[in-house]
């Protein structure tokens, strides 16, 4: 797993050492004997089954010597965030680039095709959308994020019809609420005004409170990741990119139901003050998506958005 140290990656694989039919490569299945995960620190997870690993996702002898018999499946978390993507070019060509052809490529050695799931993004839409966007809405995207990530999807497209890989491309929808630091991404407010005002901080929502938004809750981003790990190939044909089941909330409405659950001190610690450069970038993502294909191959429904915040609201203590 590359972006193992990452929020989601930890959760991941959390969610997978839970589990006891992960596919053994022999036709069986049983619990995990063990993680390599890769990223450039190491996590937080303490289990003798994860073995941390740093590494330069560019490399491509390192990734050639992790290639041995008894890999079982490849899940490629690693990513440079869209807002980063978009100020450094040269990193995010490097990383979401660069770096997805290298594991490929490594992949491509084993000389059998084991399930590789890549985690795509909204952002490879964009331009002038339908109202509903749906798997044959033609993307277009306006970020060097999107590209980098829409590539990489043509890729594992083109991998997996060589046979060189069994690939699935994940479309995530946002994830809300992230505990942690902000981070890089353009998306990263939608978490922030949730998450600084219930730690007593001030939060800055950069896009107006009617901006839509296509949200998941972190533990349905987390089941359907692996729903689709596990999800056998033949079930996919030839279409290998999927939007997850995600739902449509308004910056607004996230707010609103903040105020509802913690009070008008913690929701009064949000300042809407618009940014155009993270603007231009939220604008071009959708935020209406037809998924009833994710649904029919078995992901889960999204839920309600305010569910989505009153399971974060729940587990933290009130705000000073």
């Amino acid at each position: 797993m590359t972006g193992s140290s990452g929020f989601l990656g930890q959760r991941f694989i959390e969610a997978l050492l839970a589990r006891r039919d992960i596919p053994d490569g022999r036709g069986g299945a049983g619990p995990v004997t063990e993680i390599l995960a890769l990223d450039q620190g190491p996590g937080a997870l303490q289990d003798t089954r994860v073995r941390d690993i740093q590494a330069d996702i560019a490399d491509a002898a390192q990734l050639r010597d992790l290639m041995t018999p008894d890999l079982v499946g490849i899940a490629h978390l690693a990513g440079v965030v869209s807002g980063t993507a978009e100020a450094d070019f040269d990193l995010g060509m490097r990383v979401n680039l660069d770096g997805t052809r290298t594991l490929l490529e490594a992949a491509r050695g084993l000389g059998r095709p084991i399930p590789f799931l890549f985690s795509s993004s909204l952002a490879v839409y964009g331009g002038d959308l339908p109202e509903v966007v749906d798997d044959d809405t033609r993307p277009d995207p306006q970020s060097s994020y999107g590209i980098q990530k829409l590539i990489g999807e043509l890729l594992v497209a083109d991998y997996t019809r060589k046979g060189y890989i069994d690939g699935r491309s994940v479309r995530i929808p946002t994830v809300s609420v992230r505990p942690g630091l902000p981070n890089g991404a353009a998306s990263s407010f939608a978490s922030g005004i949730i998450r600084e005002p219930m730690a007593g901080e001030r939060a800055i929502c950069p896009v107006d409170p009617g901006t839509p938004l296509w949200l998941a809750a972190t533990d349905r981003a987390v089941e359907a990741l692996v729903h689709a790990f596990l999800l056998p190939g033949g079930k996919l044909g030839k279409a290998r990119s999927i939007n997850l089941p995600g739902l449509t909330v308004t910056a607004g409405e996230m707010v609103d139901t903040l105020r509802e659950l913690a009070g008008d001190a913690v929701a009064d610690r949000i300042d809407w003050q618009p940014d155009t450069r993270i603007k231009a970038i939220v604008d071009t993502w959708p935020a209406r998506i037809d998924t009833s294909r994710a649904q029919a191959l078995g992901f889960a429904p999204p839920g309600t958005g305010a569910e989505l915040v009153a399971d974060y609201v729940r587990t933290q203590a009130p705000a000073a």
